[in-house]
């Protein structure tokens, strides 16, 4: 998805991206490339084979720069930050583990704000998630699941959801130094993010479809999950940068599905694989999707990739990469 007249905004700006190797970061740095920013990336190991996915971006050989940097290291995240105009802070645990995931993504979003501060940044713009956003036991089912709406704190502890719990307390974290700091914060809360995979290794969300396509999924559950594809995560986050009016926290979410409807799409697309038709709760009513609003992002010029292609760029995609076999040709 292009939006015109976008192509060269960055030319001669610098924006920093940390955990620049992640699904959603790698897709970051590939958009900025593309429009002609400088990037400076931030990875544990700038060596390593596992980002040299990178390093062949188009653009990469000129204006990437990887840099050594851990979140928990207050001084190599300052030395990755100064000099540019923008951070994208798309860097976090994916865990339920609370010692794993709590502390780093909690610390290491402070450490990143407060680096910014200090490097006088223009606007850093904060990869959350809709696990800030949705887990509250109390909100109707007629409600519409927005910007406003937060995660219960107590719910996701006493069901020991520690990442939503993570991300919620950490985007908390995030305003609270903005504030203290005089940064000019904007948040992205992306939902179950699918599409082509650009790093080598399998993220969690991915897995997801997957399991449905190998046959280690015998079943579906009966349960609900909004989706949403990898670019237009990548696109909302440079929107948000770049439009001087952006502000405050951005769903980025383009539907909800039962999971019979993801295996139904996946099947009609897809039939040469062992996809399930059965789910696994044939004693409760069917789950209904919950009703959300995407229209900030829409207002701001976003145009959301169907959840269909979404399903289908990401099968392509593990074939591609070899994590799932090409179906044989019929003889």
């Amino acid at each position: 998805m292009k939006i015109e007249g976008q192509n060269q905004t960055g030319s001669g700006k610098t924006v920093c991206v940390t955990g620049a190797g992640g699904f959603i970061a790698s897709w970051l740095v590939k958009l900025l490339l593309e429009r002609g920013y400088t990037v400076k990336g931030t990875v544990r190991n700038p060596g390593d084979p596992k980002n040299s996915h990178l390093r062949s971006l188009e653009g990469a050989d000129q204006r990437l720069i990887l840099c050594r940097a851990d979140l928990m290291d207050y001084e190599s995240l300052f030395e990755a930050i100064k000099g540019c105009q923008g951070v994208f802070h798309s860097a976090s645990p994916v865990t339920d583990d609370p010692e794993e995931m709590v502390e780093p993504a909690v610390k290491g979003t402070e450490n990143v704000i407060n680096a910014a501060a200090e490097a006088g940044v223009r606007r850093v713009v904060f990869t959350s998630s809709i696990g800030a956003v949705y887990m509250d036991p109390n909100r109707s089912s007629d409600a519409v699941v927005d910007e406003s709406c937060w995660s219960d704190l107590e719910f996701c502890k006493n069901t020991k959801n520690w990442y939503c719990y993570g991300k919620a307390v950490a985007e908390q974290a995030a305003w609270e130094v903005a504030k203290e700091r005089g940064v000019d914060l904007v948040v992205v809360n992306p939902v179950l993010v699918l599409g082509p995979v650009l790093q080598s290794t399998i993220n969690a969300s991915i897995v997801h479809v997957l399991k449905y396509l190998t046959g280690s999924a015998k079943t579906y559950a009966n349960s609900v999950q909004a989706y949403v594809h990898v670019k237009d995560v990548a696109e909302a986050h440079i929107l948000v940068f770049e439009n001087p009016e952006a502000n405050g926290r951005y769903l980025c979410a383009e539907s909800v599905l039962h999971r019979g409807e993801v295996v139904a799409i996946l099947n009609k697309l897809f039939p040469e694989y062992p996809i399930p038709t059965k789910c696994s709760d044939e004693v409760n009513p069917r789950k209904k999707p919950y009703k959300f609003s995407n229209q900030k992002l829409k207002d701001l010029g976003l145009q959301f990739t169907p959840v269909s292609q979404c399903l289908y760029d990401t099968v392509i995609s593990l074939q591609e990469k070899g994590h799932l076999p090409k179906p044989e040709p019929p003889s």
